[in-house]
């Protein structure tokens, strides 16, 4: 790919943003959210099903010659990595070619390596398609979460955007309940059904191709980057068709933004702009996205094991179990999305990720004295989940919404790369070492790791959490473009260097 050519800049005055953030909730904004959203279904799918399918993975008749610990460690750990480099290098094409390109291209990317996954002959070969697959779907995060919050107006982005990124606990629970049956020999043979559920994560990455092609470019990423009349085209017709929805005429937008635009950004400006214009803003995304990189990818990715090494629960029936902690993580940033438009960004980013630490302390003490069996272990996880969940998708919302516009996908992938790295490439490494010891200590050990990083992200956030609810993208964050006036010229913590 290369820039256009064709495409001539300038200095426009526009009032795009305005337009977007004023809109009512309508059944373009639905099909933005089924188009875009619904990736996170296929990630839950991915990461459940391989951890519920470990213990049948290690049989020896699973048909590949792999481990117990090399399934929930080493290729864990490579799912995870293949997601960094896939966020990092997608990231920088989202931010220079568009966010519509972009997401199309690495839905395409996941659907090969998960249908090759499904063929795995060999250990090198199911190592290599996980780390491929991780590629796309780390690509996913930085060019959905952008288009997103860039196509959401202002009023519902906290609560759509955690909602969203919540889902993925609704593909959990599918794939959990899908183990349950592929892993039930009497239906199909100990080869076969673990292969069919990859497969399965195939047919609905097809289906949700079909509805993302209907999903427009970013108009915010259209006039910053030379294609301003492509813009104001795309905002009119959404307006026309929302006016002819609801029977009403919106409101006149009230603020214009002048921008002087370009082709694209370099990575020395992002590095500026991340760590010299935002530091704490910098040092909260790293924060949030190590807490809650080292609780999901460290405990998730080993929970089956749990359950059939200290509880005895048949390797066919974990996904039961993992369902119900699932439902409760998809509840979590379902009922409490709201309250991040309503009573802010700050309380509730720091209350989640607090609470969620001291119970998941709770819960290691209860482990590591033996008063807990399958059912109350799953209680207390559900308990502690519903909390960390809605924290830990508002890290994603926080990132994509906090920096400047022209850096956002780029930031988006950076802290979520440099994040997962430090917690979800040696979580589930140290994890699956802990729990493969057999001993309850060294399991408990792990959950007291992830509950303080959870809690010492949550004090991060009490001091510096930005107050972006119900605030315009431009007025949290000016975009580098931008000359001066209009949107975007709010003090403090709000669109200006907090340097």
């Amino acid at each position: 790919m290369s820039p256009d050519p064709g495409v001539s800049l300038g200095t426009v005055t526009t009032k795009v943003p305005a337009r977007l953030d004023r809109l009512p909730w309508s059944r373009w904004h639905w099909m933005i959210v089924v188009g875009l959203g619904t990736v996170w279904i296929l990630d839950g799918l991915e990461v459940t099903i391989v951890g519920n399918i470990a213990s049948r993975l290690s049989e020896p008749d699973s048909g590949l010659p792999i481990s117990d610990a090399q399934v929930t460690g080493t290729a864990a750990a490579l799912y995870v990595a293949g997601a960094c480099s896939g966020a990092l290098f997608f990231g920088w094409l989202t931010d220079r070619y568009g966010r519509k390109k972009l997401f199309l291209i690495t839905l395409a990317v996941y659907l090969a390596a998960t249908a090759l996954t499904a063929i795995s002959f060999s250990v090198w070969w199911f190592f290599l398609f996980r780390f491929l697959t991780g590629f796309g779907i780390g690509g996913e995060y930085a060019a959905i979460n952008s288009a997103i919050d860039e196509l959401i107006p202002s009023k519902y982005r906290g609560r759509v955007d955690l909602i969203i990124n919540g889902s993925y606990w609704l593909g959990a629970v599918g794939g959990a309940l899908l183990s349950v049956v592929a892993l039930n020999t009497d239906i199909f043979p100990a080869d076969i059904g673990w292969r069919l559920t990859f497969a399965l994560g195939v047919v609905l990455g097809l289906v949700i191709l079909l509805v993302r092609r209907h999903v427009p470019e970013s108009p915010r990423w259209m006039f910053i980057h030379g294609r301003s009349e492509g813009a104001e085209e795309l905002v009119a017709g959404v307006e026309k068709e929302i006016e002819k929805e609801k029977g009403v005429r919106l409101p006149e937008p009230e603020r214009a933004i002048t921008i002087e635009q370009r082709r694209s950004i370099g990575f020395i400006e992002i590095a500026r702009t991340l760590f010299h214009r935002y530091p704490r803003r910098a040092v909260l995304g790293f924060s949030l996205f190590i807490g809650q990189a080292f609780l999901y990818n460290a405990i998730t990715f080993g929970f089956g094991s749990i359950l059939v090494k200290f509880f005895d629960v048949p390797s066919g029936n974990t996904g039961y179990f993992f369902a119900v902690i699932a439902f409760g993580n998809f509840l979590g940033p379902l009922l409490l999305g709201r309250l991040f438009d309503t009573w802010g960004r700050r309380p509730m980013i720091a209350g989640t990720y607090i609470l969620s630490g001291l119970l998941l302390f709770v819960t290691a003490w209860l482990f590591d004295e033996g008063l807990l069996n399958a059912t109350t272990m799953t209680v207390c996880w559900c308990v502690v989940l519903f909390f960390a969940s809605a924290g830990a998708s508002s890290a994603y919302l926080t990132v994509s919404e906090i920096f400047p516009m022209e850096t956002r996908a780029m930031a988006i992938a950076f802290f979520y790369a440099i994040g997962t790295a430090a917690g979800g490439i040696s979580g589930p490494l140290l994890f699956a070492e802990l729990t493969e010891s057999g001993v309850v200590g060294d399991a408990a050990l792990a959950f007291r790791i992830g509950a303080a990083l959870m809690v010492l992200a949550g004090v991060v956030a009490v001091f510096f959490a930005v107050a972006a609810e119900r605030k315009s993208l431009e007025d949290i964050a000016t975009p580098l473009s931008a000359t001066g006036g209009g949107q975007g010229t709010k003090t403090g913590r709000g669109g200006e260097p907090d340097a």
